[in-house]
């Protein structure tokens, strides 16, 4: 199937809080025909800059009626998946709401369906094994070839060390020449000082979220490039001595993290804690203000956060999906649907023939074969490989 030419393919997105992943998908030329949200600040900001959503639960809304829709995107919520939100998984209510998401899916038929998270959604156990296995289960039940892969948002062109699960459905029938992840971006600067040289006036950058003044004394003795590990051991609050006691345990922590302007940015994420985000400026006494970390999240300037305040602005902003990794995914469905053909150079893995380790970035998107369960008394046949995945510390 081919689209004929000037068709403008379109997008409804799901839990698409300020517009992250929606605006990479505007960017490449795709309509949003639907998007929703139920935080109020992110929607503020999203029709600021984006268009109308419909604000509120998605479990209270109906499916709306759409014909012929291009691709379904979504990036449900990843803190009940995370090691910085709660981990609670599915017993979080929010850790079902990828449910509402699949049932989407098998009721408006996308070609394509895009959804991102966290790397402990490899890790989380569901009735049907591992929560990757029921999702992808779910989509090849529907009807779509999926392939997934753990990618950091670096290869992508985006100035942060951001690991993120890509799942990616394309209704069979469709992509004939096949269908592969896209090729990292090279070549580009992704140091943090590219993120810095922000000009007077730029919409947010006067907006900086106030720390507590422990952190802030704290942040002030440590060098650029450095972590709580430069700060004189008596300097320190009696509960970091008592983790610096006893580093082992604590799995080495490196709190306070103060990047370098030549290294590149880790994980912004929505809580912004200088204990499990690097939220200080390589230079100044303070932390990254929202445009700066708007930059590392790949926002243009001219994209403005509004909200109640500015700790709802940094927590919509590190929620995000940067915009230059969807619109790289965007441009790559695009290309499917319309029938352009596909570099195939790229190997694939088959899920059923990964052995028992993590999975890696470095490693090769898989398609999902549906492995079998049955066990070799039962069945006669020997079991495959399954993904034994150990809990990671990571960032929402």
């Amino acid at each position: 199937m081919t689209y004929r030419e000037g068709r403008t393919l379109t997008v409804l997105s799901m839990f698409s809080g300020c517009g992250g992943m929606d605006l990479g998908f505007v960017q490449a030329g795709y309509e949003i025909v639907w998007a929703n949200d139920i935080d109020e600040d992110a929607c503020a900001t999203y029709r600021r800059n984006i268009g109308e959503i419909h604000e509120g639960d998605v479990r209270n809304l109906e499916v709306p009626n759409i014909d012929d829709l291009d691709v379904l995107i979504a990036g449900f919520p990843c803190q009940p998946f995370s090691n910085a939100g709660n981990r609670r998984g599915l017993e979080d209510p929010r850790g079902q709401l990828y449910r509402i998401c699949l049932e989407y899916v098998e009721r408006l038929h996308p070609k394509a369906v895009l959804l991102e998270n966290v790397r402990g959604i490899l890790s989380i156990r569901s009735e049907k094994g591992t929560l990757i296995e029921e999702i992808c289960s779910r989509l090849v039940d529907i009807g779509y070839e999926v392939h997934f892969k753990l990618v950091d948002a670096t290869e992508y062109g985006v100035p942060q060390h951001r690991l993120r699960v890509i799942i990616v459905g394309v209704k069979r029938g469709i992509a004939p020449s096949g269908f592969r992840f896209p090729r990292p971006i090279e070549g580009m600067d992704l140091r943090l000082r590219t993120c810095l040289d922000v000009p007077p006036g730029t919409p947010n950058q006067n907006d900086v979220i106030r720390l507590n003044p422990q952190a802030m004394y704290l942040g002030s003795l440590i060098p650029e490039g450095g972590s709580w590990k430069d700060v004189p051991y008596d300097l320190l609050p009696d509960r970091l001595k008592r983790i610096r006691n006893n580093m082992r345990r604590y799995r080495w922590p490196n709190f306070y993290r103060r990047y370098h302007r030549d290294e590149i940015a880790g994980t912004v994420t929505a809580a912004f804690k200088p204990e499990n985000a690097g939220v200080w400026h390589p230079t100044e006494n303070r932390p990254l203000s929202a445009r700066e970390i708007a930059r590392i999240q790949t926002f243009p300037d001219d994209f403005v956060f509004v909200g109640r305040s500015v700790k709802a602005i940094y927590s919509m902003i590190g929620n995000a999906v940067p915009p230059r990794l969807a619109r790289t995914f965007a441009e790559m469905l695009g290309n499917v649907l319309r029938g352009v053909p596909v570099d195939l150079g790229r190997p694939l893995v088959a899920y059923s023939q990964l052995g028992k380790r993590p999975i890696r970035p470095s490693d090769p998107e898989i398609v999902f074969d549906r492995p079998r369960r049955e066990s070799t008394e039962e069945s006669g046949r020997p079991v495959p490989h399954q993904l034994d995945l150990f809990e990671v510390t990571e960032a929402c």
